[in-house]
């Protein structure tokens, strides 16, 4: 089984957010396939299954992803483990795909990494801490527009999408 989250801060003041581009990824997934999504209070998300993937929203904020992300990777035994704990640097590029902002993109453009490092990225940094790993699959979604030089990025990220960019 593949996981697939997609990064956001949950709540009403935060829809439609740059920085929720990872919620609206996977919604749109979601909405592909006709899946409906379920509250997961054990591991904080929400959750839908495809056929052999499950898709991910977070309930933390964005800081604290990464408790999300190992908390489901350890109940579908999918996160390798020694006699001690978590197995340092883990491959988990066919199992983890993270979908989140990326302010130094321009928006709509994307990139696709794996085993780098978070750029700063808070929401990815507690993911790379909770996992003890970087070794997984990125989807980086541009949010910068020409505005963006105005704007000190923590503000920037919290902006809503225009109707144009939305498109």
């Amino acid at each position: 089984m593949k996981i697939i989250i997609g990064l956001g801060n949950p709540g009403k003041k935060y829809e439609d957010t740059r920085h929720n581009i990872g919620f609206m990824v996977v919604d749109e997934l979601a909405r592909q396939d006709n899946l409906t999504w379920q509250e997961d209070k054990k591991n904080k998300a929400l959750v839908t299954k495809g056929a052999d993937y499950l898709l991910v929203k977070p309930q933390t904020f964005m800081n604290l992803s990464g408790q999300t992300a190992a908390a489901l990777l350890r109940y579908y035994h999918l996160l390798p483990r020694t006699i001690f704990g978590t197995k340092k640097d883990s491959d988990l590029t066919s199992t983890l795909t993270v979908i989140h902002d990326e302010l130094d993109l321009p928006l709509g453009k994307y990139k696709i990494a794996s085993n780098s490092s978070s750029a700063g990225h808070n929401g990815v940094q507690s993911i790379i801490d909770h996992l003890k790993t970087k070794n997984f699959q990125r989807v980086r979604i541009g949010i910068s527009t020409d505005d963006r030089k105005n704007i000190p990025g923590d503000r920037f990220v919290l902006q809503r999408f225009n109707d144009e960019e939305i498109k």
